[in-house]
């Protein structure tokens, strides 16, 4: 049995010194006031591979968590939309960078920002922090489809929902890129 290095512990950031709850929104403190959700998790046993790290996979999980928390705060109600045949999202993309191991007892906040909000589609930028450590760091795309698995705009209230998260507005047709309406 291998012992775990003990880690220095640093002074609270600014995303810990908030002590958010699931499902806060929180401003960022960027200069153009976009908000941010932070979903605050702790690392258990089942997360950790034999040396008490975090198993890679889990950050895509903790992110996708993170979303769904996201969507049940701003009223997005995917399991009424699945049942009414309204569609789903799904991820289309993940890119993630890993900047330094989450341990066994760790409070972990992820950190969402919305990228992109188009009518169709949607990129997000998530961060997961341990105090001030900078652990990984990902974009997510997702796209809304329907039932038969084909792209299709989301509701208009679900893009007014993401309007009230962040600055970034929805992209028109003329200004978008072939296939990102």
């Amino acid at each position: 049995m291998s012992a775990i290095a003990p880690r220095t512990m640093t002074s609270p950031s600014p995303l810990t010194s908030l002590a958010p709850v699931n499902g806060t929104i929180v401003p960022s403190g960027n200069e153009d006031a976009s908000g941010s959700h932070h979903y605050p998790l702790r690392v258990y046993y089942d997360d950790t591979d034999a040396g008490g790290v975090v198993y890679h996979a889990n950050y895509v999980a903790w992110f996708e968590r993170a979303r769904s928390d996201l969507l049940e705060v701003l009223g997005i109600d995917q399991s009424a939309a699945l049942e009414d045949g309204s569609g789903l999202y799904t991820v289309a993309e993940v890119h993630v960078r890993y900047l330094a191991p989450a341990r066994l007892g760790d409070t972990v906040i992820i950190v969402t920002t919305a990228q992109q909000v188009g009518k169709v589609r949607c990129t997000l930028h998530q961060t997961a922090w341990r105090g001030e450590t900078k652990l990984a760091e990902g974009v997510v795309k997702v796209g809304f489809i329907g039932r038969d698995g084909r792209p299709r705009r989301q509701p208009e209230a679900w893009q007014q929902a993401f309007a009230t998260f962040s600055p970034v507005h929805p992209i028109t047709p003329a200004s978008a890129p072939e296939g990102h309406e």
